[in-house]
């Protein structure tokens, strides 16, 4: 662990120059104009992903096997490859509005979206058990506990990260009440830190320990280190799961957070709390998001689900490693997380755990 934490630190000196670009917004402008980041689906948009769902199941071959080549979009395939530009090297962003998912067989939907990331970028491990098709599901967990994930259980998620270049959401149902999404430009939060508060900047630069319980083989400590902020070639990739943070403190062995860490971390959330810098989405059926997670932080509200298992909310998730992604810091993933065969963050993947596709919470 010493030998990472030299890396990572080093590689997350101070910045002299704010980030410039299209990820740093606030989330007033990007309310006031949705339809810079809300794509609408078209008639013929949807008859292509039917057919190509079709050919796609067509094949015989396994979810996992399916490639872009075995999804042809003739039509929207263009319109997806802009998408993909703008969710990789532009705002970070995006929301499709209105897949063809109701009243299909899960089956179907499940082949319908992976094959959907699959010209995006290629599917990683979401969890301990392989699971390449994620649900966002409630199961009942308490999110105190050290071993759950925020994504099994009702309760407010604050702003985060994922082990991803891209996360994909697609509301399959939604609760009750409650559950509204929310993203913000960590761009745009690292630039206030620095004009406003640089020590609380340089301390978000330096490593922060957090729990990885289950999510590594035993050959691994069950905690890693890594700083929030990690800025290279005049841009800032972001890091940074607070709650993960918090549960390492549990670990007698883990050293301490500093005051000075614990004011750092209040401030980047209250300032990611704040309607200046957020945007809020109500995530319908049939719409799919997709979030850079090296430009932007996403979170979600807490929320009232219903009793049928069948009706609770649920949103099947992808994290996509993408080759042409944003660049990031040299030692930033591969000493906690580890890279894919060409250098992409690689999800949270355990040696020897098969990956699988499930349909539904588990």
């Amino acid at each position: 662990m010493i030998v990472m934490t030299a890396i990572a630190a080093s590689a997350s000196k101070p910045g002299t120059s704010p980030v410039e670009g299209p990820q740093v917004w606030r989330g007033p402008e990007m309310a006031a104009q949705p339809t810079e980041w809300i794509y609408e689906m078209s008639a013929a948009d949807n008859a292509d992903l039917n057919a190509a769902t079709a050919a796609a199941i067509s094949t015989g071959k396994d979810i996992l096997d399916i490639e872009a080549v075995d999804f042809p979009l003739p039509q929207f395939g263009a319109k997806l490859a802009e998408m993909r530009e703008e969710m990789l090297h532009g705002r970070g962003f995006k929301l499709l509005r209105g897949l063809p998912i109701q009243d299909r067989p899960i089956e179907e939907v499940a082949f319908m979206y992976w094959g959907i990331g699959a010209h995006l970028g290629y599917a990683v491990s979401q969890n301990a058990k392989g699971h390449v098709l994620g649900h966002v599901k409630d199961l009942g967990l308490d999110y105190a506990d050290p071993q759950a994930r925020g994504y099994q259980t009702s309760a407010r998620l604050p702003y985060h990260t994922d082990y991803s270049d891209l996360v994909g959401l697609l509301c399959l149902k939604k609760a009750r009440s409650g559950g509204l999404s929310s993203i913000v430009s960590s761009s745009a939060l690292y630039n206030h830190i620095m004009a406003e508060r640089p020590d609380l900047g340089e301390a978000l630069m330096q490593p922060f320990y957090r729990t990885r319980w289950g999510e590594v083989g035993s050959d691994r400590p069950a905690w890693i280190e890594v700083p929030a902020f990690n800025t290279y070639e005049g841009g800032v990739s972001t890091s940074y799961v607070r709650s993960a943070v918090r549960k390492a403190q549990l670990m007698p062995e883990v050293p301490r957070v500093t005051t000075k860490q614990e004011e750092a971390m209040d401030y980047i959330d209250a300032l990611a709390g704040s309607p200046e810098f957020h945007l809020d989405m109500t995530l319908e059926v049939g719409d799919l998001q997709f979030v850079n997670n090296h430009y932007i932080m996403h979170s979600r509200t807490a929320y009232e689900d219903h009793e049928d298992w069948a009706e609770k909310r649920h949103l099947m998730r992808l994290w996509l490693a993408c080759d042409d992604g944003p660049t990031f810091p040299p030692g930033m993933t591969e000493h906690f997380q580890g890279l894919t065969r060409n250098g992409r963050p690689n999800g949270i993947h355990i040696p020897g755990v098969p990956f699988s596709a499930p349909l539904d919470a588990e």
